[in-house]
């Protein structure tokens, strides 16, 4: 039901021009809503705007929001019922039919049973997610670093376009 507590779950958009915009969801097969909830809560207090998709959140869904605001910095995707590989398996498609390159952040219960291996790890990492993370006390930090990054990059493509630092 990704979109139906859409409209009441997105903060208001325009209130600041400086807001980071985050899209965030729980994957598709997954109703567990309450960290999803904290979670938007949490980056809300940090300051960025959050595009809370909700639970049950396909692949398909994520994208289009991503085409809905351009200007997101990541796709943060949750999943406490341990399918979130098999909820997942559209996202090399999607990636590649859409060509956007937004970070991709995923945490969570995301494996069946109380033993975890990295294999799954890698499997999610093979389909195109770019970050796990363990404990959702570090999104906005891998948020800000991400930033950081970026901003780095920008000066330096910035630089070399002008004709600055072509030696480096």
């Amino acid at each position: 039901m990704a979109g139906v507590s859409n409209a009441a779950e997105r903060s208001s958009a325009g209130e600041s021009r400086d807001a980071r915009t985050v899209i965030l969801g729980v994957t598709a097969s997954d109703a567990h809503a309450v960290a999803n909830h904290l979670i938007a809560h949490s980056l809300r207090d940090e300051g960025f705007d959050v595009v809370n998709l909700g639970v049950n959140t396909t692949v398909e869904e994520f994208f289009a929001a991503l085409r809905d605001h351009p200007d997101a910095e990541a796709i943060v995707i949750g999943s406490i019922n341990g399918h979130a590989y098999e909820d997942l398996l559209d996202l090399p498609e999607e990636r590649a039919e859409t060509g956007i390159d937004c970070p991709i952040i995923l945490g969570g219960n995301l494996s069946v049973g109380s033993h975890k291996s990295d294999d799954h790890l890698r499997r999610l990492y093979d389909l195109g997610i770019d970050h796990i993370l363990e404990d959702a006390d570090q999104i906005a930090a891998l948020l800000d670093k991400l930033l950081a990054a970026r901003t780095a990059d920008d000066a330096e493509a910035t630089a070399y376009a002008v004709g600055e630092d072509h030696h480096t």
